[in-house]
């Protein structure tokens, strides 16, 4: 499928191009939302708000609804009840185009079924902007997505002949050259190595920066500590802390949430948080 192809499936009626929000403006948010999958309420009374200019990483254990709620926040999962707005609007009153040029989504798994390579990969994610004066700006857009995510040395490969790791690279530089200014990445760093880790989420910090509003499931709270400037930390359906790292990774409440003994330890040199397991045994002790 080209990129004319898709730009055309994201038709409709006539697309206003968005304007950048200022920092702080808020970007996202959703209320009192409900969502329910088969007979399994996974989000209960879920609000959030996400403001431009911040990463903020949804945290908690397998099955808390994370991937959920990023997914209803994309519009890609059907609320339902409660409200989920972009860029002041409800979702449903967007069109998919429309959508497409707010908010840039990179699932947990990237799969194509025709051997695309790499460079039109990440050229997809220009789609959106098809007939809008942002056309112009694809080829810049498309090799600095690649030169950030380090995936421009194999840009002439097979998407399919990569990698794990390399295809989340690849997924990720698709995103970023869509150029959204709400980005939705969900498990972005799950395949990576400790490397492209930092990388991705020196990424995410950078984005943030230029006034983009970032939001991120992460399971590593390390990662989420060091990189968020919020983290919202969910537990059964529902979040049960919101805030700055420092002040939401409390050792009990993530003891209670993870089912595991947790300590959060400052670093010694940043001072930011450490979250680690607590370990009373160790090899050859009783």
């Amino acid at each position: 499928m080209s990129v004319r192809t898709l730009a055309s499936r994201l038709g409709g009626r006539a697309r206003q191009v968005p304007g950048r929000p200022a920092p702080g403006e808020l970007a996202a948010e959703v209320g009192d939302l409900r969502v329910t999958l088969g007979s399994r309420q996974v989000l209960t009374d879920v609000s959030l708000r996400v403001t431009a200019g911040e990463v903020l990483a949804l945290v908690g254990p397998n099955g808390a609804g994370k991937s959920t709620l990023l997914a209803a926040l994309a519009a890609d999962l059907p609320a339902g009840s409660g409200t989920v707005r972009i860029d002041g609007r409800q979702v449903a009153d967007w069109t998919a185009g429309e959508l497409a040029l707010r908010r840039a989504v990179l699932p947990q798994s990237a799969a194509l079924s025709f051997p695309f390579t790499v460079e039109e990969v990440v050229r997809m994610g220009r789609a959106p902007w098809a007939g809008t004066p942002a056309a112009d700006e694809d080829d810049p857009a498309v090799a600095r997505a690649m030169a950030t995510t380090e995936v421009a040395e194999f840009a002439d490969r097979p998407f399919s002949a990569l990698s794990g790791g390399e295809r989340a690279r690849v997924a990720l530089a698709r995103v970023l050259a869509q150029r959204a200014a709400l980005l939705l990445l969900d498990e972005p760093t799950a395949a990576l190595d400790l490397r492209h880790q930092e990388l991705v989420l020196r990424v995410c910090r950078e984005r943030a920066a230029a006034g983009d509003a970032v939001v991120v499931v992460l399971h590593d709270l390390g990662l989420a500590a060091a990189y968020a400037d919020r983290t919202a930390v969910l537990h059964r359906g529902r979040i049960v802390a919101d805030g700055p790292p420092a002040k939401v990774f409390d050792a009990e409440l993530l003891s209670d949430v993870y089912r595991q003994p947790i300590e959060v330890l400052p670093h010694p040199r940043t001072g930011v948080p450490l979250v680690v397991p607590r370990r009373d045994g160790g090899p050859g002790r009783g």
